[in-house]
């Protein structure tokens, strides 16, 4: 099954938002096989945003990303890239839709709550950056019958 990588970021950590956002990939049927805490800094930073390094607010999405530590999951699913991109809405949470995590929680389009891989190729490298192949865990989910159909997995 597909794996992505999510952040919940400083400005989710400050307003207390952990439990919820963690629910609502659990509530959506998401599997959750890697959890850690840390602060990040310069180095794994400019590793993680080096696409946007030309960018005028490089620097500033950088300290805002090391304000507070950041918790980092890896969730696995069918699709699970795709659908944290759906649940977490536009970058923008000004236009992010009710409903959505952005849409509910954010009014910016940097302190936007959340990180979601893009492509299921970036949440590979995106993992490997921030995991340790043994900190991944395969366990069944018991839920799993009632998630997918015989012939979905």
């Amino acid at each position: 099954m597909e794996k992505t990588l999510i952040i919940i970021k400083p400005s989710a950590i400050r307003r207390d938002l952990i439990g919820e956002l963690i629910h609502r990939f659990e509530r959506k049927g998401l599997q959750l096989c890697g959890i850690k805490m840390m602060q990040l800094d310069d180095k794994i930073l400019d590793e993680h945003y080096s696409h946007l390094a030309d960018r005028p607010y490089f620097q500033r999405i950088k300290n805002s990303m090391m304000k507070t530590p950041v918790i980092i999951c890896v969730w696995k699913g069918i699709d699970s890239v795709h659908i944290a991109r759906v649940m977490a809405g536009p970058t923008n949470g000004r236009e992010a839709p009710q409903g959505t995590i952005r849409g509910d929680y954010s009014v910016s389009m940097q302190e936007n709550i959340i990180h979601t891989s893009d492509t299921i190729e970036n949440a590979m490298i995106e993992i490997a950056r921030f995991f340790q192949p043994e900190e991944i865990f395969e366990f069944a989910q018991l839920s799993s019958s009632v998630l997918y159909a015989c012939d979905e997995c």
